[in-house]
């Protein structure tokens, strides 16, 4: 077989590589913005007001006033690194805890536990500082890692991994490691958001608690985000429907379409439980099928 350019490698990871890969993508052309607008900045001779606009565009602000007036900091500040290394470390957290969460969860929980943990991280944040951490803002990814990782290490603690290569650990004894760390250094000033890790840990253990009952945090917010979804469609769709049928068109009025259409995200949320459960293997041909021509719709 032909080998496949960079750019095509590229387009094949995005697309097939698991929401871990699609993540790294994000976080990485997130940070090549950022890169880019320091040297417009730096080359204009408008350094300092570039930067005002990559802090306040990128990072989460835990003063409540500037947090007022930049609220969507809670969502960029979660794909946005400052630094190099920063990024480096985090994506590569990221690989691996995504690589080891999508053995057991999809792609799409694997999205939500990301996000989830992430906003509780920065919540956490802006909690603390105003009980007196120094941190007028924080920025990456690391607390919405933190929530994949512990997610896995809560919901399999006694998978084995090999610590820089060498020292065998159970997943769960290198978890507590992570939390007693960042509980010992909260009260520091190391330039960590030690809270954020906190806030993403305590997303992560919630997310495996009653797995398949509806108060599950991440089974609620999926299901919410399937009512915002449905709720568009429904809008969108508020027209009669026509279908064809043999002898003549036959209108569906909006009664009949809502019910079919219920009847349909019924199916599609029993599918989507089923892959959590049990992971896409587990499906049927038919399900399969039947989940593909829904995506293309």
């Amino acid at each position: 077989m032909q080998d496949r350019s960079l750019s095509e490698e590229l387009k094949f990871q995005f697309k097939n590589g698991g929401m871990h890969i699609r993540l790294i993508f994000v976080n990485v052309v997130v940070f090549l913005l950022i890169i880019l607008l320091g040297l417009i900045g730096k080359m204009s001779g408008q350094e300092v007001l570039f930067n005002i606009i990559k802090d306040k565009g990128f990072a989460l602000q835990t003063n409540l006033s500037d947090l007022a007036v930049a609220p969507y900091g809670f969502i960029t500040s979660i794909f946005s690194h400052f630094s190099l290394l920063h990024l480096l470390f985090n994506m590569i957290f990221l690989y691996f805890a995504g690589n080891m969460f999508r053995q057991f969860f999809s792609d799409r929980r694997m999205l939500h536990v990301y996000v989830v943990g992430g906003l509780a991280g920065g919540l956490a944040e802006v909690i603390a500082h105003q009980f007196g951490t120094q941190y007028p803002a924080v920025i990456g990814a690391s607390g919405s890692i933190m929530a994949l990782f512990i997610a896995i290490a809560v919901y399999r603690p006694n998978i084995q991994v090999s610590l820089f290569g060498i020292i065998p650990l159970k997943l769960y004894v290198i978890a507590l490691i992570y939390v007693i760390a960042d509980l010992a250094q909260t009260l520091s000033s190391d330039g960590t958001a030690h809270f954020a890790h906190l806030g993403g840990a305590l997303i992560g253990f919630l997310s495996v608690q009653n797995l398949h009952s509806s108060s599950n945090i991440i089974n609620w917010t999926e299901s919410l985000h399937q009512r915002i979804l449905s709720f568009f469609a429904n809008r969108k769709n508020r027209s009669p429907k026509m279908k064809a049928q043999k002898g003549g068109r036959v209108i569906k009025t909006d009664e009949e379409y809502n019910v079919d259409a219920k009847l349909k995200q019924q199916k599609i949320d029993k599918i989507l439980d089923k892959i959590s459960k049990s992971g896409y293997e587990s499906l049927t041909k038919a399900e399969k099928d039947f989940l593909f021509s829904q995506s293309n719709k």
